[in-house]
């Protein structure tokens, strides 16, 4: 009998149902009190927990234990130790003990640190995070327990994403309850942050996609011709799914199910053989902790059907690249949903304040979510017409904008009329809302109706920056509000309220656009109104370590400058090597495989021309032979532009090269190489065509 999503669901996770069956009721409790109301961990329970959670793992079939983290380079990492230990008379046992669950020390020097710390100074630290359930993790037959921790240096400064989320998650708890204490509201003691990531990739056929070194090297093709078939017909979006592809996506669903994931949706992309998977939404933590498992499972899965999945941002040039819409939203620990009105008139203000609070965050400090989710990946989709621009604005709706119009429009004695006009509109919002508000899919920050939409996470990327950065902003927010209602004298908070409304909506409201984010026009408008627009990675980075960026992470205590810092240099360096890595496979790839096919086909055209006398092929052989020598003088060109990038020894001077001679030398390359796909025989090419990437599986 085939067992329902619900049945296997968390089945290899060390949930509270696992918890609760092998803990004291006094352990759990203390547990849960850190889990859930994020108290202080009780290390007298330690020793419990971690008996208990070695005693399910090994029922469970895990010989091993390994602290799983978030190093900068991205991705995860792992060490794994086993259960092994000696006993009281020299004989082997298994063990695992508190000071093991709570504490590792994996080696920190082949880690990237920004210059936190010397490659020879090895120590770094990991710590237990009791907030993100333990987990089975399997390979075949082996399994082993995966512990989520976070990642420090041995000086205890941040060597990973998942502690700045941490730390901005209690930074907007504190912001958000100071305001709330000044609305009334003392119930208020913990803030709840909700995430949910909308995961795209394509997949492809693991025997056409070994025949790309490009894919196999950089994730991304570097060279392909167009395809007579793409993407335009748009018969792809929501289509039929094909059987190979639903049982891929079946297996998916149930390794997800299995770990505690919950898949919702899944359907077809714009993009032939693009797909996404969205999950239901789930605190911001889980939820990147979650993604990032996805990552790794969908690859794992994708293999076993012959198959490859491809989370690069743009594997295909010509149709649309890959994001990870990252849902976010905001509520408190009594279960109410700050960015969902409610006919409460206190929570309806509560509703108006976060919104505020987004929009001065946004005005202030949108630089910094372009240059959270900046790298060599996501610059090939920013800005393109599939996917939102750099230039980071919201998107409220085109009801919730006239509310918001009215409140900046209502004068100065504010009056129960005016405020039950207000209300009246913001109590219907949820109604028109979701049923009638309609969303700009071309917007960066687009408010969906209980939440707002971040559509700039590029789709390998780890969303916890993402989290961490939009935490910041409503912090910032909050305390700005709090900071203006405090000042005002006189009336009562729900009036003020709506005044310190009116002046905040005036004041960002160049950050407000309701129109189409692809349009030249608005790229005019958005320079008029002073908005930042990196065009690419070294010059988004760049507003990452501005004054006010710097003061604002210090602030709040997320990172410091030396940490901000080390986090910028981290991310050029990845940036230059991996574009470092394509230049050089691009010219690996040209030498070794496309200038043979040329030749092969140049040699085929003169044997036909000296059996025919044709003039025609004579042509042809021209055509062939000039573009043979435009390659080799482009493969000059990037050769030159690699030596130029190489040469240069400062960091942010050596990506930005990289970012305009890199790029434009292959560019050069790869006009010729494309041009000598659709010339070359079938039989000479020596890869796979777009055309067959993008139909067969």
């Amino acid at each position: 009998m085939v067992k329902t999503a619900s049945q296997i669901f968390g089945e290899l996770t060390f949930n509270k149902k696992a918890m609760k069956d092998r803990l004291s009721k006094e352990v759990f409790a203390k547990l849960l009190a850190t889990v859930e109301r994020e108290e202080s961990l009780d290390e007298t329970i330690a020793s419990d927990v971690a008996h208990a959670m070695k005693e399910w793992a090994m029922e469970n079939g895990a010989t091993h234990f390994t602290h799983w983290f978030q190093p900068q380079r991205g991705g995860t990492a792992e060490k794994h130790d086993a259960f092994l230990s000696y006993g009281s008379d020299g004989e082997m046992i298994e063990r695992f003990s508190a000071k093991q669950l709570i504490q590792s020390e994996p080696d920190a020097s082949s880690f990237p640190s920004g210059g936190i710390r010397s490659t020879f100074e090895a120590r770094g630290y990991t710590a237990w995070d009791p907030t993100s359930p333990a987990f089975l993790l399997e390979a075949g037959d082996t399994k082993t327990l995966v512990i989520p921790t976070v990642y420090l240096s041995w000086t205890g400064e941040v060597l990973d994403m998942k502690t700045p989320l941490l730390r901005s998650m209690k930074a907007l708890t504190d912001s958000a309850i100071k305001l709330q204490k000044l609305l009334g509201n003392t119930s208020v003691k913990k803030m709840k942050v909700y995430g949910g990531p909308e995961q795209e990739y394509f997949l492809v056929s693991k025997k056409l996609h070994d025949t790309r070194p490009d894919l196999c090297v950089a994730g991304r093709t570097l060279f392909g011709a167009p395809p007579a078939k793409g993407q335009q017909l748009e018969d792809h979006y929501f289509g039929a799914i094909k059987d190979k592809v639903m049982m891929f996506m079946e297996d998916f669903d149930t390794e997800l199910y299995r770990r505690g994931i919950p898949s919702k949706t899944r359907h077809n992309e714009v993009s032939p053989n693009q797909f996404e998977v969205a999950p239901l939404y789930e605190e911001v933590n889980m939820a990147v902790d979650h993604n990032l498992q996805l990552m790794e499972i969908i690859r794992k899965v994708a293999e076993k059907h012959g198959l490859v999945a491809l989370l690069h941002e743009k594997p295909f040039a010509g149709v649309n690249g890959s994001g990870k819409h990252f849902n976010w939203s905001l509520g408190d620990d009594s279960g109410t949903n700050y960015l969902e009105p409610s006919d409460s008139p206190i929570k309806n203000i509560n509703f108006l304040l976060t919104l505020g609070a987004i929009l001065l965050g946004v005005d202030k400090y949108g630089g910094l979510l372009r240059a959270v989710v900046a790298d060599a990946g996501n610059d090939h989709r920013l800005g393109a017409n599939e996917a939102p621009p750099a230039i980071i604005s919201v998107y409220l709706g085109e009801y919730l904008a006239r509310i918001m119009d009215e409140i900046e429009g209502i004068g100065t004695n504010v009056n129960e009329k005016s405020l039950a006009n207000i209300n009246l509109g913001v109590k219907n919002l949820p109604k028109v809302a979701k049923d009638t508000s309609d969303r700009n899919r071309t917007s960066p920050v687009a408010f969906t109706g209980n939440k707002f939409e971040f559509r700039a996470v590029g789709s390998s990327q780890n969303c916890s920056e993402a989290g961490t950065m939009l935490n910041l902003l409503v912090s910032y927010g909050y305390d700005e509000i709090s900071r203006r209602l405090s000042a005002r004298k006189g009336g009562n908070v729900k009036e003020k309220a709506i005044l310190v409304m009116k002046d905040v909506l005036k004041e960002t409201k160049r950050v407000r656009f309701e129109g189409n984010n692809y349009s030249e026009a608005w790229h005019k408008e958005a320079a008029k109104r002073g908005l930042p627009n990196a065009k690419n990675t070294p010059e988004a980075l760049d507003l990452m370590l501005d004054k006010e960026s710097v003061e604002l992470f210090e602030k709040y205590g997320v990172l410091s400058k030396r940490e901000l810092h080390s986090k910028v240099e981290i991310k050029l360096d990845a940036y230059i090597k991996i574009k470092d890595v394509e230049l050089k496979a691009a010219l690996n790839i040209t030498r070794t495989l496309v200038l043979p096919s040329v030749l092969e086909q140049i040699k085929s055209l003169g044997e036909a021309g000296k059996a025919s006398k044709s003039s025609a092929i004579g042509a042809d052989l021209k055509v062939v032979s000039g573009l043979y020598g435009d390659i080799k003088v482009a493969i000059a060109g990037l050769e030159k532009a690699i030596a130029l990038c190489e040469k240069e020894e400062n960091l942010e001077k050596k990506a930005k090269l990289y970012a305009k001679n890199g790029a434009n030398a292959l560019s050069a390359l790869r006009t010729s190489v494309d041009e000598a796909e659709t010339l070359v025989a079938d039989a000479f090419w020596p890869m796979a065509k777009y055309q067959e990437l993008l139909t067969i599986l």
